[in-house]
């Protein structure tokens, strides 16, 4: 078993004589244990996942992939793990480069041993520090699950009708959710085209892919080393897969599992979808304690509303389970909510008023509305609408299942 106390040390060379070399100047300080060694970028990623070390000392020239685009990614997928950069080019450009693939230190190749241990220490007390705080924001979040005696909440927001808006009001409803008391993570279930990261300005990073082969085996540091933390509301997100080819790599049976191991940690898992009843979006409903339906004023999307009302009547979820939301209400449109409600006989519960600009720019600059200016009518409606979910989810607590 690894002495907790050490710097846990991957060295990454394409050259064996280099790694061995390496090793030997290493062997002998007591606070670093070097725990595996890898020939090319490709390994070096493989073993990062595998071994969690604290800190890799990586040479920049390999032959598959090179040290810098394996830097960004192990540290896109584990933030805690330090990366020393080796290079027989020295020069402010290539540290540079390093420095923004996300390297802790450059070193020029071959490095003294002096020069090594010190660069080692100090990246190994970094990654212990940032080991640290992130076990201790996992540790408050399922303090603070406990405390309340039950399992976290899971919101599927979902319209049978694309182009609804489902994505922003999960956005922004997520935010509204989320505080350090109630916890709370939104969770992309449009594999395919999902957008939830790119609403948030956080695009690019760890997805649903890193956990799903997972599922079976999660633990909180899994859990945190993945989600993404959003930047202005310390919301954390979980990103669906990159590209649409990747969407058949999570079963629905995958995502169930994700989700029920979030109920452990977070108070509230809000869920956007497509409005294709895929097998995830499917397996998402099944297990949600309240739906969050998105209708808007329009003669097709009440028409499908209606088709997803019935369908849901012959599966057996109780109507309490769904609260009804009317997007882009236009006051000017003959289609009130009120006829609405009685044509569907769903209460209409959440009215969010047509605001085309301000969504809009909220889209495009990657800022849910509601951090902007909590003033706005808009605003206004989705917190009324958190309000209603908290009420809803505490009046019927036992029968949204």
């Amino acid at each position: 078993m690894a002495n907790p106390e050490k710097i846990r040390v991957v060295i990454v060379d394409d050259i064996s004589e280099t790694r061995e070399n390496i090793r030997r100047m290493l062997q002998f300080d007591p606070k670093i244990e070097i725990i595996g060694e890898a020939r090319t970028g490709k390994e070096a990623i493989d073993l990062a996942s595998q071994k969690l070390p604290d800190v890799i000392v990586m040479d920049i020239n390999m032959p598959d992939m090179d040290g810098l685009v394996a830097t960004e990614n192990i540290r896109r997928k584990h933030p805690h793990i330090q990366i020393i950069i080796l290079s027989v080019q020295y020069d402010s450009g290539y540290m540079r480069r390093a420095m923004l693939a996300g390297a802790r230190d450059f070193l020029s190749k071959p490095p003294l041993i002096d020069e090594l241990t010190n660069a080692i220490r100090q990246a190994g007390k970094l990654a212990i520090e940032e080991k640290q705080k992130a076990q201790l924001v996992v540790e408050s979040n399922e303090t603070s699950a406990a405390r309340t005696g039950r399992l976290g909440k899971i919101i599927v927001v979902y319209s049978p009708k694309g182009g609804v808006g489902c994505t922003t009001i999960a956005t922004n409803v997520a935010v509204a959710l989320h505080s350090e008391s109630t916890p709370a993570v939104i969770v992309d279930g449009n594999l395919l085209f999902g957008d939830v990261a790119v609403f948030l300005n956080e695009q690019g990073r760890n997805t649903i892919l890193d956990l799903a082969p997972r599922a079976d085996e999660l633990d909180p540091d899994i859990i945190n080393e993945v989600l993404i933390t959003h930047s202005l509301s310390n919301l954390r997100v979980l990103a669906s897969p990159p590209r649409p080819e990747f969407a058949d790599q999570v079963s629905s049976d995958q995502f169930q599992k994700v989700l029920q191991y979030l109920q452990r940690i977070y108070e509230y898992i809000i869920v956007d979808t497509t409005p294709y009843l895929t097998d995830v979006v499917q397996s998402a409903i099944d297990i949600a304690n309240l739906i969050v339906l998105v209708a808007t004023q329009d003669i097709p999307s009440i028409k499908s509303t209606n088709s997803f009302l019935s369908l849901s009547d012959q599966s057996g979820i109780n109507r309490k389970r769904i609260l009804f939301v009317l997007n882009r209400f236009d006051k000017r449109i003959a289609i009130s909510p009120e006829r609405i409600s009685e044509s569907l006989k769903q209460i209409v519960e959440g009215v969010i008023p047509l605001e085309e600009r301000i969504v809009t720019t909220s889209i495009n600059r990657g800022v849910p509305f509601i951090i902007e200016n909590k003033t706005t009518l808009i605003a206004k409606s989705i917190y009324a609408i958190s309000e209603k979910i908290k009420e809803k989810i505490a009046t019927h607590i036992e029968e949204l299942v």
